[in-house]
C-alpha cells in the first residue's frame, strides 16, 4: 500500500490547539462498521452508542513532563526531551536541541539543579545521556520540578515563555484517571482525554466496567512514516504492562470489549497476537514490549469497540485505525479518508486535543 494513501486535506483552522472547556463537551462522530452509517454527537452521550454491559480497555500512562531548558557552559540553550531511562535512574536516551552542538562530552545543565554529560548518540539522533541531579533526586523528580510536558509541535506553544501557563497543559494534557506512579508516557493517551469523573459514574451505572493497562507511550506517535511504501515503514517499540485483572477482562467473550485510543488497541492487540489461547487460562499480567504494526489487510481479533481521535496524515495510527473499520479487508483506508473529510466538512477539531471518534 502506498503511503500517499493516508495523505487527507486538513485546513489549519482544524488543529484544536486548546481542548474543549469541558472534556467531554467535545464533538463525537459515531461510525457504525455494520451499515456505515455516521452520526453526529458529543462525547458525553457516548453511552447512546455503545452495546451493553461493555469493558473499557484504558492506558493509565501518566505524561512525563520530559522538556527540559538547560544551558551549555558558554551560556547557550538547550532543550532536552527525555525519551526512555537506559541505565538505572540516572542515564536516559534522549533528544538534544541544538543536536549538533551538543557532541559526546558535551555537558549542559542548571545551576543547583543538575548536570548532564551527553555519552553516546545514534543514528537516529537520540542521544544517551547522564544526569547528576542536586539533592540525590531522580530525573523523574527533577523533571516533575522544571519539565513541562512535551506537547505536540502542532499545538504551537511557546513553552520557554515566562507566560506559558505550565499548569493548564499540565491538567488538560493527561486523563483523569493517569496513575502518578506511571509516569512513563512521552505524549498523552488522547481518546482518554474526553473522559470525566461524572461521565465514568454515569457509564458505571449503565452495567459498563473499567479495566487499566498501561503502555509507555513514545514519540514514534507523531513521526509521519516517510517510505512509499507502507509495508516498508520500521515502527517504533513500546513497552506496555498488563495486569491480571485486565487480562480477565479481555477474555470475558460475554462482554464486549472497547479500546479506549490506539494505544490501548496497540498494546492489546500485541498480546493477543502472541497469547492465541489466552482466553483459556489468562496469566498472572504480563510485560512485554509491542513493535507491532497494523495496516490493512490486517484482522483486528482484540476489541469489537474502539474509541480514538482523528490523527496525522501518513500517521501508523491511521493504519491500525483502517484496520479496524474494515478488520481483515483492504478498504479501511478509503473510508477513514471519507470519514476525515465529512469531519472536515462538519468541522471537527483534529490531533490531540480535538475532537473523538466512536467506531462499534
Amino acid at each position: 500500500m502506498d503511503s500517499s494513501e493516508l495523505d487527507y486535506f486538513l485546513p489549519e483552522e482544524r488543529i484544536a490547539r486548546y481542548p474543549s472547556q469541558r472534556r467531554d463537551a467535545c464533538k463525537l462522530l459515531v461510525y457504525k462498521r455494520g451499515t456505515g452509517a455516521i452520526t453526529h454527537a458529543h462525547f458525553a452521550d457516548i453511552a447512546d452508542f455503545l452495546p451493553p454491559d461493555c469493558n473499557f480497555f484504558r492506558n493509565n500512562a501518566a505524561v512525563l513532563k520530559a522538556r527540559i531548558f538547560a544551558k551549555k557552559p558558554t551560556g547557550g540553550d538547550v532543550e532536552c526531551l527525555l525519551l526512555t531511562p537506559t541505565n538505572g535512574s540516572d542515564e536516559w536516551t534522549c533528544m538534544l536541541k541544538p543536536g549538533k552542538r551538543l557532541p559526546v562530552g558535551a555537558t549542559f545543565g542548571r545551576d543547583g539543579l543538575f548536570t548532564a554529560t551527553v555519552l553516546a548518540k545514534d543514528d537516529e539522533g537520540n542521544a544517551t545521556v547522564r544526569f547528576d541531579v542536586s539533592g540525590g533526586k531522580s530525573v523523574v523528580e527533577l523533571s516533575e520540578q522544571i519539565g513541562v510536558v512535551p506537547l505536540p509541535p502542532y499545538i504551537a506553544r511557546d513553552q520557554k515563555s515566562p507566560d506559558y501557563d505550565r499548569d493548564f497543559d499540565n491538567r488538560y494534557y493527561e486523563t483523569v484517571y493517569a496513575d502518578p506512579s506511571k509516569r512513563v508516557a512521552a505524549a498523552a493517551p488522547t481518546a482518554g482525554l474526553h473522559f470525566t469523573p461524572e461521565l465514568d459514574e454515569k457509564l458505571a451505572s449503565l452495567g459498563h466496567r473499567f479495566f487499566d493497562l498501561t503502555l509507555h507511550v513514545g514519540l514514534g506517535t507523531f513521526r509521519p512514516m516517510k517510505t512509499d511504501k507502507v509495508e516498508d515503514f520500521k515502527i517504533h517499540s513500546e513497552i506496555y504492562e498488563i495486569p491480571a485483572k485486565t487480562l480477565a477482562a479481555m477474555a470475558d467473550s460475554s462482554r464486549p470489549r472497547v479500546a479506549v485510543g490506539t494505544t490501548s488497541l496497540r498494546a492489546m492487540e500485541d498480546f493477543c497476537r502472541k497469547h492465541e489461547n489466552f482466553r483459556d487460562a489468562p496469566p498472572e499480567a504480563v510485560a512485554d514490549s509491542a513493535n507491532l504494526f497494523v495496516y490493512p489487510p490486517q484482522k483486528i481479533i482484540s476489541a469489537d469497540a474502539l474509541i480514538t481521535n482523528f490523527h496525522l496524515p501518513r500517521s501508523t495510527l491511521m493504519c491500525l485505525v483502517a484496520s479496524f473499520i474494515k478488520s481483515g479487508e483492504i478498504g479501511g483506508v478509503e473510508i477513514l479518508r471519507e470519514i476525515y473529510k465529512i469531519a472536515v466538512d462538519k468541522k471537527y477539531n483534529f490531533y490531540s486535543y480535538g475532537d473523538a471518534m466512536l467506531i462499534v
